[in-house]
């Protein structure tokens, strides 16, 4: 399994001040709602610039995507690193969470607000989205196999609706406790399945190593 974003090129300072722009813009009024010509002004560069240094406003998105992708992986590896076993591994992902939501959805998750609004099944921007949960769920099988479920993915899929689930109460219903709600349902789950946390994690894997960009 894959563990990080796909790369993307370098970008030279007009492109990076331009894609924090856009990333800002997108995520908070909505990626069909923003045209070039805001990013360009609030960018302070024209729109010339925006299309030779992206190509189009597709791969500006896929950017914004990514770009924030690679945050979220950055993030979930850093509460990964102080969890010993296999049970603390997958509760750590809610912890993430729950911070992440905190500190950087105030709209809800970024990838399903972009998924609703990319209605063309083609667009590139919806792969970015689907590949970033089935990573997510991914890691969990990796951490329910090594815990010694012999079907990880009988386990693993549940956890991830969990998660998924705390992101929709959080962003549609304002419950700033529903990962720590969906934590304690995580922990409830895995015991009913026997993972408990006496089986401690031998080596990090390899899904876990994702530098943040």
């Amino acid at each position: 399994m894959t563990a990080t974003a796909p790369a993307t090129r370098p970008l030279t300072p007009a492109a990076r001040r331009i894609l924090e722009v856009a990333s800002e813009l997108f995520y908070t009024r909505g990626i069909n709602t923003v045209g070039m010509e805001l990013v360009a002004e609030r960018a302070s560069v024209t729109k010339k610039t925006i299309y030779d240094r992206f190509g189009s406003k597709q791969e500006l998105v896929v950017a914004y995507l990514r770009t924030r992708d690679d945050r979220w992986r950055g993030y979930v590896t850093d509460h990964l690193e102080r969890a010993a076993t296999p049970r603390a591994r997958v509760l750590a992902t809610f912890d993430a969470l729950h911070a992440w939501m905190g500190e950087e959805n105030p709209r809800g998750c970024a990838m399903l607000n972009a998924y609703t609004e990319l209605s063309d099944p083609g667009h590139p921007g919806r792969a970015v989205a689907e590949g970033q949960k089935r990573w997510l769920r991914g890691l969990l099988a990796e951490f329910v196999a090594e815990a010694g479920v012999a079907d990880p993915d009988v386990l693993a899929h549940p956890l991830a609706m969990l998660h998924e689930g705390a992101v929709v109460a959080r962003g549609v219903l304002g419950e700033t406790g529903a990962a720590l709600t969906a934590r304690a349902a995580a922990e409830t789950l895995m015991a009913a399945h026997g993972v408990t946390g006496d089986v401690p994690a031998a080596v990090a894997p390899a899904s876990a190593a994702v530098t943040a960009s």
